[in-house]
């Protein structure tokens, strides 16, 4: 059985998952938390790596800012989407204000901001809030894609 690496979204570890158990809510090695939250995990510049680039699972960034009013009115929408998607799609928040170098690495030039990842790199980008029937739809055109 394939083993698939996803990162903790209570304590950050990773973890070795059979690809077929991914949905029985494993439950970490180390802290013996569920490994999915099926909600948005906040990161920051310091575990960024880990969340995003270091995990065999697709991985949604969203960009946002407190101040950005379509990034507040889409806040919803990306939290919803979690609880549907995970564990086939992880979920990520970054706060662009607290996280200049990152936003500054990734070329961030607008809030909100979505890139997908897909074991480490970047298969797609979007700008700009979406509301949640099209936002579903990007997302299925964007993971069928890639397959999984």
């Amino acid at each position: 059985m394939d083993m698939l690496k996803a990162t903790c979204s209570h304590c950050g570890t990773a973890n070795r998952v059979p690809a077929g158990k991914l949905w029985d809510k494993p439950i970490c090695g180390k802290c013996k938390q569920p490994v999915i939250s099926y909600k948005p995990v906040t990161v920051s510049e310091q575990n960024f790596d880990k969340f995003v680039l270091n995990t065999d699972l697709p991985v949604i960034v969203d960009f946002w800012a407190s101040w950005c009013a379509p990034c507040v009115q889409f806040s919803p929408v990306f939290e919803q989407a979690a609880t549907g998607w995970e564990p086939r799609v992880r979920f990520v928040k970054i706060d662009a204000d607290a996280t200049p170098a990152l936003s500054q690495r990734l070329g961030i030039r607008s809030i909100p901001s979505l890139l997908l990842f897909y074991k480490g790199k970047e298969i797609e980008r979007r700008a700009g809030a979406m509301p949640a029937q099209m936002f579903d739809q990007w997302l299925e055109n964007q993971v069928s894609q890639l397959g999984v």
